[in-house]
């Protein structure tokens, strides 16, 4: 599937979008930071939550658990938000 990287974490991918295999987004997030080491962390906190900034969307629905099943067919989009004051 293609997972499609946002432009404040392309420093770990080198690329905006990317190939990535798993049945679930959480086994998609551990294939792309076995390739892209640190990438995960900052997508997914320390308790496996994902971050208040971070927002995926899978085939244009939004999704909100690591646990939402995937085909080999889907498009990933992870959307960064931008925060500060």
């Amino acid at each position: 599937m293609r997972v499609f990287i946002p432009s404040v974490l392309r420093s770990y991918s080198g690329n905006d979008n990317v190939a990535a295999e798993g049945d679930t987004l959480d086994e998609v997030l551990t294939d792309l930071d076995r390739r892209f080491p640190g990438l995960r962390f900052r997508i997914v906190d320390e308790q496996d939550r994902i971050r208040r900034h971070i927002r995926f969307f899978v085939n244009g629905q939004q999704a909100t658990d690591l646990g939402r099943r995937l085909a080999a067919s889907d498009e990933i989009y992870i959307i960064q938000a931008l925060s500060g004051g």
